[in-house]
């Protein structure tokens, strides 16, 4: 399980025009990321568990500031990379905690059944398991989009930026590891979502990059809308 810290994280909604002004900006002093491949972006598929009570979606409609969500993570539809990651939020703040799973292990949790072959080394795997154990924690929404990373790491900070569009909220969980899916899209055609994540400091660089008329912190969260607007 990978080393984890509490970062920031800030969101905007941008229009069209807003993300030509960002991208350009952005393109002047940071680099993609390196696992961009040559159309300049990669796909992230989201499968998200929730409670009997739908615990995580009602902490977020209630803006409870400390909470937590599981999911399990693709990109590009690879299954030969599955994580298994548990995302918290406290302060304002967040904290990723993630494992590596198996297909197999990766099919019985999409069917809501705790794997029996789950190793010293999944913490969160673990954590999990007692959730749906004890909770009855299910698969509920899957969140796809796809996603242009920034990485902006000087000597003394370590920022990234990213640009997601093609939001899409899809409700049969069962199609996760399926090669193409479905789905609704959640914002309006030609909009995306800018996150900026950042250690303890955000550079000036960056802050300038980011006062741009009309441009404002969201509380935006993928998993709550794609559950609010799934059919």
């Amino acid at each position: 399980m990978e080393t984890a810290r509490y970062r920031h994280e800030y969101k905007y909604i941008l229009s069209q025009a807003q993300i030509l002004m960002e991208d350009a900006k952005i393109n002047t002093i940071a680099e993609l990321d390196s696992y961009v491949g040559e159309q300049g972006y990669y796909n992230i598929r989201s499968l998200y568990f929730d409670d009997y009570e739908n615990s995580c979606f009602m902490a977020n409609e209630n803006g409870i500031d400390n909470r937590e969500k599981y999911r399990i993570r693709i990109y590009n539809g690879a299954k030969e990379r599955i994580k298994l990651e548990l995302k918290q939020k406290c302060h304002g703040m967040t904290l990723k905690r993630n494992c590596g799973i198996s297909l197999q292990q990766c099919e019985m949790l999409m069917a809501g059944r705790v794997p029996s072959d789950i190793k010293e080394d999944q913490q969160v795997l673990w954590k999990l398991a007692y959730l749906m154990e004890t909770r009855l924690m299910m698969p509920k929404i899957i969140v796809d989009y796809d996603r242009i990373p920034y990485v902006y790491r000087p000597d003394d900070a370590n920022v990234r930026i990213t640009f997601d569009k093609n939001i899409k909220s899809i409700s049969d969980t069962n199609t996760f590891l399926d090669l193409k899916v479905g789905g609704r899209g959640i914002l309006p055609v030609g909009s995306a979502l800018m996150e900026v994540k950042f250690d303890d400091f955000i550079p000036d660089e960056i802050y300038s990059l980011l006062q741009l008329n009309g441009l404002q912190v969201s509380t935006f969260s993928k998993y709550y809308l794609c559950r609010k607007f799934a059919r």
